[in-house]
């Protein structure tokens, strides 16, 4: 298993289809906290997921959220 980022972005005006996307698809993202910048006017959404690969990390995300997030292998690092 890798560990990815998900970060999916979308416009000002498609917050609510990007939250409400999540009710129809079965996901163990859903109900779980992250962190994002709608509040900030910014509107991106960032997920932190353990997955066989990026199509299964993509998997875990409703359509109209995956096709507006990019995804990144990430591993832990030691800043000296």
């Amino acid at each position: 298993m890798a560990r990815y980022m998900i970060q999916h972005r979308h416009e000002p005006h498609e917050c609510g289809v990007a939250y409400a996307a999540f009710k129809g698809h079965t996901s163990p993202l859903r109900h779980r906290q992250t962190v994002g910048s709608c509040l900030t006017g910014d509107h991106r959404i960032w997920w932190t997921l353990d997955a066989v690969d990026r199509d299964e990390a993509l998997a875990q995300l409703p359509f109209f959220v995956a096709e507006r997030s990019t995804v990144t292998e990430i591993r832990d690092v030691l800043i000296p």
